[in-house]
């Protein structure tokens, strides 16, 4: 995780306090920013990431 960002975009972007921020799950931060993942297609990196950990056998 890019917690620099993160924390940038949480407690500046959004003015979130220190305790907001870190009582967040990161999904909850996903969604807060508008960076919902289960609206974002995959792509093409994410699929091979995903079939280097979980290789047909």
């Amino acid at each position: 995780m890019d917690w620099p960002n993160l924390m940038r975009a949480g407690l500046h972007d959004l003015q979130l306090s220190p305790a907001e921020f870190w009582a967040l799950t990161p999904a909850e931060l996903q969604v807060k920013l508008g960076l919902d993942a289960r609206l974002l297609p995959m792509g093409r990196s994410r699929l091979e990431e995903l079939l280097g950990d979980y290789p047909d056998t």
